[in-house]
């Protein structure tokens, strides 16, 4: 049994890979030359996974997993939402800058909200597909506040401003272990696991 992962990031097959422990040969896009990329222009993260999943499963006709995941800030309407890649408008090839335009960004609009409103929470969805049809959707959330600047160095994307008060830290300042273990990501694998056991086992 082969399953494809929608992505081109091998971290991110690695993560699903070790999460996942089933007994099937994972792909990546990259090991596919002539596979036209799925545009995310969906409105919500379930739509962007299953508009990814259905189409790469339709074709490369093998099972296939993707993930749409972004920042959802309560303050700010549900923003970045499914625009969490592309908050600034940044399209600079360098991520990281990229990142830093994001959350610099995420906290201009912050500037004058109080803490007690700067609620927030990563959201992560997850679809396998058929070439025929959806299987499986999972998802996963990790709450917590925008702090008042970045802070920490691990991680990417918003985690040096998403600020977990039960921890006393920003997703940036833990260590890959311990965000994996809490993560949205996580979370949604997490439920993803035994469902597709199930689908292995039934053939």
């Amino acid at each position: 049994m082969k399953i494809l992962v929608a992505t081109t990031n091998p971290g991110k097959v690695a993560e699903l890979k070790a999460m996942l422990e089933a007994d099937v040969e994972w792909l990546s896009l990259s090991d596919f030359d002539n596979v036209t990329e799925i545009k995310e222009d969906g409105d919500t993260f379930a739509e962007n996974a299953r508009k990814k999943a259905a189409g790469y499963a339709k074709a490369t006709g093998l099972w296939t997993i993707a993930d749409d995941s972004g920042l959802v800030v309560d303050a700010l309407g549900g923003a970045p939402g499914v625009k969490s890649a592309r908050f600034s408008g940044a399209t600079d090839k360098d991520k990281k800058l990229s990142d830093k335009k994001n959350t610099a960004k995420v906290l201009e609009l912050l500037k004058d909200t109080p803490n007690e409103k700067r609620t927030a929470r990563f959201i992560c969805h997850l679809c396998l597909a058929s070439p025929e049809k959806i299987l499986v959707e999972t998802e996963g959330a990790l709450e917590g506040v925008i702090a008042q600047e970045a802070m920490g160095e691990n991680g990417f994307g918003y985690d040096p401003i998403f600020f977990l008060p039960y921890l006393n830290k920003t997703v940036a300042q833990l260590s890959a272990a311990e965000k994996n273990a809490i993560s949205h990501r996580g979370n949604a694998i997490g439920r993803l696991k035994p469902l597709l056991r199930g689908l292995l086992e039934k053939g």
